[in-house]
């Protein structure tokens, strides 16, 4: 259709000429009689001067029809399947023994592999069982062996330590005490080097219950085997001194690693970390600790590792405690300090402490990205002259975070702060400049478009709640209705069931308020840009206070901040600003990185945490968490470019298509679909002790003496998932006996039962437990009374012999205090922190003698022949080895497939003294 000169056109809902600019002043020409609208698209812009005349509706940009609007969401959802997707799951070839002629140097991941098998054929290694603290001890020390003698004996020396360690610590809620725990440790120095200045590379090789631990961490102790022959038989000499520690107890908790740091001859030279751990099995390792307060690290990271894979975000995550996971790396800044790399295996978090964490779900790829990454970082780290003096590079924490694999992004926390604050301000001076230009160009007051850009801010803030809000009502709602953890199996629910509601939020106040054309004064495609200027005023205030509160994940943000930034600078400058809906083209193209990005470390992400809602405890609902993390990546990924749509002629029918899409995924999540759980792949966590208990009085008898099952359930869907599958008939929650008996009367394992343990259910059974030919004894070997010169206290001797596990649980009653005991005395010190009853653990490597302890009490009436306190004994069989009692094994046997039981026969004896 061709406007004659002096006619107006149609209004752009009837006229079906769309483009992306707003069409030109029209004149006659009586050689070429019109332009193409191509060639309008292609001419110069007209002179500053020119005003868009707003009573001419044919200089109004017209939208794109509505059928492109799919078409460019789907654009954004096959980039994540072409470009996010591959590259998060890609992996180098693994090197075969065949090739390490050709690749010399190279990490030879089919010897690790080898090496691997065997240690996965040994079965579970519980600290102090007969594999564990023997057979693997041999193993080990056999292969470092092997080491020595292909070693370059003219360049290296190798030291072998097996480390037999004893000792005590304050974690959680609890003292942890252990003796016998073996370390085996390896020094490995070059002869040319007086470094006194060792690198520490940490990992362990026990497992639990029930776990062959091939993950979790053998896969690490394998590559830390082959690094070690690698540097061994290299040309080239290395500066400092590296030390290799396999500890044996890092799931007692953390024994092992306290053990070496707080007693080992090399523990004090150890200057610089790399921990090596895992939350799954195979896959890519993440790096998400680092220094604390070296940036040296990361600069070492930045230069050797591979196939970097890390991000701030983690780090802060993690130390928030939000991951229901620890690592040594606590032990070593905490009791050394050494300041280090904190790295895990992070896929397949499925089979974590499973018994299907086993050698078949290991690729050798996998071995390989560890190994290549470790290898070089060994190299890097012990050749690295900040090594020398470490503390002299303290220079605060690091932002840090990996591109799609590709490359690693790392500066100081400082830098961080200066670029949040610079592209913040830019952000708003280029807005504000934008804003100016807008309103010369129509010949309007900066008042009309300071305006606009104020309810267009306040719409931006609504947005944003909304796309936040909308997944975590989905989260409420499916936990009311019993229908948590729907995605646990099939993890693509999350697009219908988050993402999905939180892009509708996202977009829907300004497509609602666009739609009704709020301004004539501003043109449409004035209006969409100024709605891009509001989320990102919004997003800059949030940068800013992000920055004050030192959080440093503020990165992210900086990151959508600076790439806006760059678009709206081209398109000033070029002034497709005010050529139609040209300024959008830039704007998209400058959105693929930001977007690449974004998508990328939310994948990474989800990928770990949908894992661990299965054991995520029962208090929380693990829906909020996954709904968090989903609106979060789908805000800051589709935040500039949702609003997009709007260039569409019905931008509400693709908000229609998205709920749409929404209530199908809803439907399927509540079919057999949404079930969380299937065998082998994506298990039932069910962990619960088949309990032994008897109750003492003070005069000596026995008031009760029962059996059951203490559950502590990992999930939020509870025992449902169990109820027309076995028979839990008698099954309780502990509220009410939570306040009778100290503990509920339950012999809680470790800090994690014991704070969950009034949430805890029992289902008491007809048959006393069996427990196994080793008794839990203790035994009261004196009771004194001290008279001093300022008061009176009576002092009690014990001795306690049974399980390499066992805890006590000490409760004064009232008008009693403890004032002394033989364990340390930093829990009786801090009442504020730690309250009665107080808990203290001990574990067993490969010395199972008898601990004696004492208490020393006073009482305000100091009358000592009456009872005092209460004391709780528990002693857990954990081995594999231990036979299950008949019972037992039926109720094993009658659980469904879905179900990984981690269990083991408990004795609980509470006295009163």
């Amino acid at each position: 259709m061709v406007n004659k000169a002096g006619s107006e056109s149609s209004n752009m809902g009837e006229n079906n000429t769309d483009n992306l600019v707003g069409a030109a002043p029209e004149y006659t020409d009586p050689t070429n009689g019109f332009k193409s609208t191509m060639q309008l698209m292609t001419d110069t812009q007209d002179s500053e001067d020119t005003r868009i005349d707003l009573n001419e509706k044919d200089r109004s940009p017209k939208q794109l029809p509505w059928y492109y609007g799919p078409v460019y969401l789907l654009f954004w959802v096959g980039l994540f399947f072409a470009v996010v997707y591959p590259l998060f799951n890609h992996l180098p070839t693994g090197v075969k023994v065949e090739e390490e002629s050709a690749k010399a140097g190279k990490f030879v991941a089919q010897r690790a592999e080898t090496t691997l098998l065997k240690i996965d054929l040994m079965g579970p290694k519980i600290a102090g069982d007969y594999v564990t603290e023997v057979l693997m001890v041999q193993f080990l020390l056999e292969e470092i062996e092997k080491v020595r003698q292909e070693m370059r004996q003219d360049l290296y020396e190798l030291e072998v330590d097996v480390q037999r360690a004893e000792g005590a610590f304050l974690h959680w809620q609890m003292i942890n005490m252990y003796q016998g725990i073996q370390n085996v440790v390896v020094k490995l120095s070059a002869k040319s080097s007086n470094s006194t200045s060792y690198l520490l590379v940490n990992s362990h090789y026990d497992s639990k219950p029930s776990s062959v631990g091939t993950g979790d961490a053998e896969f690490m102790v394998v590559s830390m085997l082959e690094v070690l022959r690698l540097m061994a038989i290299s040309d080239d000499p290395f500066l400092h001194p590296i030390v290799f520690l396999f500890n044996g107890a890092e799931e007692q908790p953390f024994h092992g690693s306290h053990g070496f740091i707080s007693q080992h001859k090399w523990s004090a030279n150890c200057k610089a970390l790399i921990n090596l751990d895992s939350a799954g099995c195979g896959g890519r390792e993440l790096l998400f600790q680092g220094g604390p307060n070296h940036p040296w690290l990361m600069k070492h990271y930045k230069k050797s590792a591979k196939h970097p894979f890390a991000t701030t975000m983690a780090e802060e995550v993690f130390q928030a405690d939000l991951i229901p996971s620890d690592t040594d790396f606590r032990m070593f800044h905490n009791f050394g300090p050494v300041p280090g790399l904190d790295l895990a295996g992070v896929y397949n978090g499925f089979v974590y402490h499973t018994k299907f964490d086993r050698f078949s779900a290991v690729s050798r790829d996998s071995l390989q990205n560890t190994g290549d990454n470790v290898l070089s970082l060994v190299q890097s780290i012990s050749n690295a002259e900040e090594m020398y003096d470490t503390e002299a590079h303290s220079e605060g924490h690091s932002v840090f975070f990996d591109y799609l694999g590709l490359f690693f992004v790392y500066y100081k926390e400082s830098t961080g702060v200066a670029l949040n604050i610079c592209f913040s301000l830019a952000a708003i001076i280029l807005v504000c400049l934008s804003l100016w230009r807008m309103a010369r160009v129509t010949d309007q007051k900066i008042g009309t478009y300071a305006g606009a850009f104020g309810i267009m801010f306040l719409l931006a803030i609504l947005g944003f709640l909304l796309a936040m809000g909308f997944p975590l009502l989905m989260s409420v709602f499916y936990d009311s209705s019993d229908r948590t953890m729907t995605y646990f199996t099939n993890s693509w629910l999350v697009i219908g069931l988050f993402i999905c509601p939180s892009l509708i939020g996202l977009v829907l106040p300004m497509t609602l308020y666009l739609s009704l054309r709020p301004s004539e004064k501003i043109p449409h495609t004035y209006h969409l840009q100024i709605a891009g200027h509001a989320y990102c005023i919004f997003l800059v205030v949030l940068c800013i206070l992000l920055t004050v509160a030192s959080i440093r994940t503020a990165y992210l943000l900086l990151i959508c901040i600076f790439f806006y930034v760059c678009a709206l600078i081209i398109n000033l400058l070029s002034r497709l600003h005010d050529r139609g809906y040209l300024w959008s083209l830039v704007l998209g193209a400058c959105q693929i990185l930001p977007y690449l990005y974004f998508t990328y470390l939310f994948h990474s992400f989800l990928v770990i945490i949908i894992p661990m809602t299965s054991r995520k405890g029962m208090e929380s609902n693990p829906d909020m968490f996954v709904a968090l993390l989903s609106a979060l990546g789908s805000i800051l990924s589709m935040i500039f470019v949702a609003p997009l749509i709007n260039l569409f002629r019905r931008p509400k029918s693709m908000i229609g298509g998205l709920a749409l899409v929404m209530f199908i995924f809803c439907m399927i999540s509540v079919s057999e679909v949404g079930f969380p759980y299937r065998a082998k792949t994506n298990v039932m966590r069910l962990h619960f002790l088949e309990v032994h208990r008897k109750f003492y009085e003070y005069d000596g008898s026995l008031s009760l003496e029962d059996s059951g099952y203490y559950f502590d359930l990992q999930d939020r869907r509870l025992e449902e998932p169990l109820r027309d599958k076995i028979n839990l008939t008698g099954f309780t929650r502990l509220d009410e006996e939570c306040k009778k008996e100290m503990k509920c009367g339950m012999p809680c394992f470790n800090h994690r039962w014991c704070a969950a343990v009034e949430d805890a259910h029992w289902l008491p059974r007809d048959e006393l437990v069996e427990l196994p030919d080793v008794p839990t004894v203790l035994e009261l070997l004196n009771k004194t009374v001290l008279v001093g010169e300022f008061d009176i206290r009576v002092r009690y001797d014990f001795k306690v012999s049974g399980p390499p596990r066992m805890s006590l649980f000490v409760m004064p009653l009232d008008g009693v205090k403890i004032l002394k005991w033989s364990f340390l005395m930093g829990m009786l010190d801090s009442p504020a922190i730690y309250k009665p009853p107080y808990h203290i653990f001990f574990g067993y490597g490969s010395d199972d003698s008898p601990v004696e302890f004492y208490f020393e009490l006073r009482k305000d009436d100091a009358n000592f022949d009456v009872p005092l306190f209460k004391l709780g004994v528990s002693g857990h069989y954990m081995s594999h080895l231990n036979k299950r009692d008949a019972a037992t094994q039926k109720f094993l046997d009658d659980l469904p497939d879905f179900a990984h039981p981690m269990e083991w026969p408990t004795s609980y004896e509470r006295y009163i003294f």
